[in-house]
């Protein structure tokens, strides 16, 4: 054998000795836990004020967990019982909210006691608007429909009678927790794709003919808004339709129809209802799951299908309100609507003085109808909306009404980020209902915050949980953003009072009634 045959195995036997001794060495220190906070640390990317604190997703201990400390994310879903959704998300690998916890936001030292002061009666630095209708009539009640003489109303058909001027639900209305369980365990009797739209929706008859409109999952609860879609382009999540509604139920809007989670079986559900082009969307994918996707103008194609695990449907189930033959309703474009194009901006975004002439133009220049608006807008900042173009009041009531809290599949997209422009109406007008300042003020210094109120409401929804971690941290930072553009409203006031005399404080803050 030549030498440089012998020079050749001998480099060889070297390289496979030392791949051996590093893969050895790799085992050995697995095995004694050297690798083992690789990818649990560091930062999750949020943008926290000083002092909130960071953690990673491992070991985070889950509030509400007991005593003792709490447990782990990771233990915590392990010992609990799953529910068929939890066990459907488990079996696609989706994560649980909890799986990716962070550590809730914590609040500033600022507790806003300069707000709460101009809240005492004593102080009174805030204005009583009179003139106000403040009678609450229900539908049926307008309509002469008598409730109490007729047991054998459905759920669905009570909710929709005791519909009241001021709002669509008493606080204390049992209606609603009914409905929402009825919802659940109704059988469906009839499913018809709903018309026009962007995206796929269903409209789901019951056995006690109520009517429902359903949204399907279309993926996990982690997934973001995409970096480069517009807010019109945005996919619709089913979850965010039942957290809006929780939220709005929980800040005490009561202005949302009630919406509630459901597991659906798509081969005995769904596709044996199905009729016309509905029908001739369904198809099996290469993964052996149940797919459909519907005819819209957006994402209704194969690529953008609604699949099932393999058959296994979550959805979001929103009551119907009346039929407009029994209680019309009239649409209004949002006066803070945004442009829905690529490029050209709205009058809003670029007009200083827009509210001005948004204040001296019926309906906004009496009554709650601008508060209302301001109302809207906390509400979508709370959640990230930027979809809203348009509302609507039920005529019946005339223009002293609320406003119905509509449409927010596009909300809870983008946790990270906080779009202050949705608050266009508070900073551009400088106003606030005195009730929902309070509420915020309640949920900033605790000892509840408001995503501890929502998280415990939507603990009985089916699908729970409902929102990926990282949303519930956005709510209560964003409460706090809202607290902050008060301030510097009552400070703007102040500012221009000195100037030229004519601004005064307490016309930021309004107590209405409502």
């Amino acid at each position: 054998m030549k030498w440089k045959e012998r020079m050749g195995l001998a480099l060889s036997g070297a390289l496979i000795g030392l791949t051996l001794l590093l893969i050895v060495d790799v085992h050995y220190r697995m095995n004694n836990g050297e690798f083992a906070n690789i990818g649990t640390g560091g930062s999750t990317g949020l943008d926290l004020p000083p002092g909130s604190g960071q953690v990673g997703s491992a070991q985070v201990t889950i509030p509400g967990g007991g005593g003792g400390g709490g447990e782990t994310a990771e233990n915590q879903y392990a010992n609990s019982k799953l529910s068929p959704a939890k066990n459907l998300r488990s079996k696609l690998k989706l994560e649980d909210a909890s799986n990716n916890a962070v550590e809730h936001y914590s609040a500033p030292l600022d507790k806003y006691e300069d707000l709460k002061k101009m809240l005492d009666p004593k102080g009174k630095g805030y204005v009583i608007l009179d003139g106000v209708e403040r009678d609450s009539p229900t539908i049926a009640e307008v309509l002469r429909i008598e409730t109490e003489s007729r047991p054998n109303l459905t759920s669905f058909e009570r909710f929709q009678l005791l519909i009241r001027k001021q709002s669509l639900y008493e606080d204390d209305d049992k209606v609603v927790d009914t409905l929402l369980h009825e919802m659940v365990i109704e059988e469906i009797v009839h499913i018809e794709q709903k018309e026009g739209g962007t995206q796929l929706k269903l409209i789901m008859d019951f056995e006690s003919n109520g009517q429902a409109m359903f949204k399907p999952m279309r993926f996990p609860r982690q997934t973001e808004t995409l970096p480069n879609h517009f807010y019109f382009t945005d996919f619709e999540r089913h979850n965010a339709e039942i957290a809006a509604f929780h939220l709005d139920r929980v800040m005490q809007f009561r202005r949302a129809p009630p919406v509630v989670g459901r597991l659906l079986n798509i081969s005995s559900e769904i596709y044996p209802l199905a009729e016309g082009q509905l029908l001739h969307t369904f198809f099996v994918s290469p993964a052996g799951n149940i797919c459909f996707h519907g005819k819209c103008s957006y994402y209704c194609d194969t690529s953008h299908a609604i699949c099932g695990a393999p058959d296994m449907l979550e959805g979001s189930l929103a009551a119907f309100l009346p039929p407009k033959e029994a209680a019309a309703r009239k649409v209004w474009r949002h006066p803070w609507r945004r442009s829905y194009h690529k490029r050209r901006k709205a009058q809003w975004e670029v007009d200083s003085d827009y509210c001005d002439l948004i204040r001296s133009t019926p309906p906004y220049d009496r009554g709650r109808r601008l508060l209302d608006i301001v109302d809207m807008a906390v509400l979508d900042f709370l959640m990230g909306n930027m979809d809203r173009h348009h509302y609507e009041t039920f005529k019946m009531f005339g223009n002293d009404t609320f406003l119905i809290h509509l449409d927010h599949g596009r909300a809870f997209g983008r946790p990270k980020h906080d779009e202050v422009s949705i608050l266009a109406p508070l900073y551009q007008c400088c106003i606030i209902r005195k009730s929902t300042l309070e509420k915020l003020l309640k949920f900033h210094n605790g000892p509840e915050t408001l995503s501890s109120a929502l998280r415990k409401s939507m603990h009985s929804d089916p699908l729970d949980p409902i929102l990926w971690e990282p949303n519930f941290v956005a709510i209560d930072r964003r409460v706090n953003i809202i607290l902050k553009s008060v301030r510097q409203c009552i400070q703007q006031r102040k500012d221009a009072g000195n100037t030229s005399g004519e601004q005064s404080v307490d016309e930021v803050i309004i107590d209405d009634g409502f």
